[in-house]
């Protein structure tokens, strides 16, 4: 992984709160200043709570939506201003795993046409073309050719998410956004469209960035994991020295309630409850985000907002006093986490 294929420079998204038509009575600070690289070849986990931004920092870094400020660089060219036009090579670059299967397919067209339907609008394949590369892409996700003539309510969730993996491959993109790709699936299904994605990526050379908000299908699936909260990236590391050796009160929290990820191997971690609620984004507290809810919070939290700061190798965190420090700074990074679930 020695190429940044994806570069995130303090984007910010804000949305207007409206009190009528024409009055604008506050803001919305969806995503505040969130800067990172993704690798390529590389599958980077965000994690956080609903609402902490990271499907709209997803959908901006796509440019679903407009920044409001900031910039995004795909293989070193800034794309966050171009036009829909100068847009279309990127967006054959760049493609969406959604994370809803019964909402992200038209159920008036037929799967085929839908798979077929990025082929056309490029202008890659049309006619008897397009229908052999629709043929080999469901061959590729594991579906069967002769259900092309289909309509999406004939096919189970995991099966509906193939055909939307298949649709977001029919490009050849090199980066893949997957939002929460198996929230809406059954827990039996999860794992057979996981190890599916791990396979194809292997098989095509794919980079993923994986937005979800359970912590063990990302520990499975990432290289590295982010964690927001509060529309900011209040730590990044690789997958096992995070889980290992959290260094943000935030993710510790998150780990110490998260079942799945006890293996048995060495000791229980303590279940960390946190007091409150998330901030109404539109009145984000002063200081660090997270101080009316950190248990470790201090004078100096409450009044200084804390930086993004490598603290260990490989180890990133915006905290004025970090957990487990001793431990992340003598323990060498580690490999990737992704495999077979």
């Amino acid at each position: 992984m020695s190429e940044v294929i994806l570069k995130a420079s303090d984007v910010v998204k804000h949305f207007p709160l409206r009190g009528g038509p024409s009055r604008q009575r506050g803001t919305v600070q969806a995503v505040a200043g969130v800067s990172l690289d993704i690798w390529r070849g590389e599958t980077l986990g965000i994690v956080g709570e609903s609402g902490c931004g990271k499907s709209t920092l997803a959908r901006c870094l796509v440019r679903l939506l407009p920044l409001t400020s900031g910039r995004v660089e795909f293989r070193d060219a800034d794309v966050t201003r171009l036009s829909r036009r100068q847009l279309r090579p990127y967006r054959r670059e760049i493609q969406l795993i959604f994370q809803d299967p019964y909402a992200s397919l038209n159920p008036r067209r037929r799967v085929g046409d839908i798979v077929a339907e990025p082929l056309r609008v490029h202008r890659v394949a049309s006619g008897a073309a397009a229908e052999q590369q629709v043929r080999e892409l469901f061959e590729l996700v594991g579906l069967d050719p002769t259900c092309l003539s289909r309509y999406p309510h004939e096919f189970s969730g995991g099966q509906r998410q193939r055909i939307g993996i298949a649709r977001a491959l029919a490009l050849r993109p090199s980066l893949v956004v997957a939002d929460e790709p198996v929230s809406a699936l059954d827990v039996s299904v999860q794992a057979q469209v996981l190890n599916l994605m791990s396979e194809l990526q292997d098989r095509l050379g794919l980079t993923y960035l994986f937005i979800a908000h359970d912590l063990g299908v990302v520990r499975h699936v990432s290289d590295r994991v982010g964690v927001m909260y509060l529309g900011e990236l209040v730590e990044l590391a690789e997958a096992d020295p995070l889980y290992a050796a959290p260094l943000h009160p935030y993710t510790e929290a998150l780990l110490s309630v998260s079942p799945e990820l006890d293996d048995g191997e060495g000791p229980a971690r303590d279940r960390i409850v946190l007091s409150g609620d998330v901030p109404d984004p539109s009145h984000k507290p002063s200081g660090c985000p997270f101080h009316p809810r950190c248990p470790v919070a201090e004078e100096r939290c409450r009044k200084e907002h804390p930086e993004l700061r490598e603290v260990a190798p490989g180890r990133v965190v915006a905290c004025h006093f970090p957990r487990n420090l001793e431990a992340a700074t003598s323990a060498p990074p580690a490999g990737g986490s992704s495999g077979q679930l």
